[in-house]
């Protein structure tokens, strides 16, 4: 089923920021939201320079997911700049309660195990990654958008794998 607009938790993120969306940014995150209200899947490519805010539209979309009782992944092509994501994004997040788990291939048995569960369980809204998170161990309780970054560094094979984890979820 398509995303309802986004909501409260949106809301406070968004006022919990130490900054203002820009001009560009607010309409960006204006047309992806209305995207994922959509009843089909959306395929959107954000393009922008380092430092134009494309990590925190993606936040956006992730929470609006989340608003809507789905869970999100964001994929990124090396184990550094996801890393990157999954701070960010806990930092953003934890303030609105909302558990961000990591998957990478460094992570120890223990912790993969207990982000596996999390996943598994629903507890993790949100899932930020390598390309650990296609593998087959990987299961998600109900993800309904997937965002890969710098998604030329990753095959179309391993972009439907990421995509077939939702089992055929929401407007991502």
């Amino acid at each position: 089923p398509p995303l309802a607009a986004p909501g409260a938790l949106c809301e406070k993120l968004l006022a919990l920021l130490p900054f203002k969306l820009t001009g560009a940014q607010q309409r960006t995150w204006r047309e992806i939201a209305a995207d994922l209200a959509l009843p089909h899947p959306m395929q959107r490519l954000l393009q922008g320079d380092v430092g134009s805010g494309k990590t925190i539209v993606a936040a956006l979309a992730l929470l609006q997911a989340v608003e809507n009782g789905w869970q999100g992944a964001l994929m990124a092509p090396t184990e550094i700049l996801a890393e990157q994501h999954w701070r960010k994004l806990s930092v953003w997040l934890a303030p609105l309660g909302i558990e961000v788990a990591w998957l990478a291939g460094s992570l120890r048995k223990a912790q993969k195990t207990a982000m596996l569960a999390a996943l598994r369980e629903g507890r993790a809204a949100i899932a930020v990654g390598t390309h650990a998170l296609i593998e087959e161990a990987v299961d998600f309780a109900r993800l309904g958008l997937a965002v890969v970054d710098e998604q030329q560094r990753f095959c179309v094979r391993q972009r439907l794998a990421l995509r077939h984890k939702g089992g055929g979820g929401g407007g991502g």
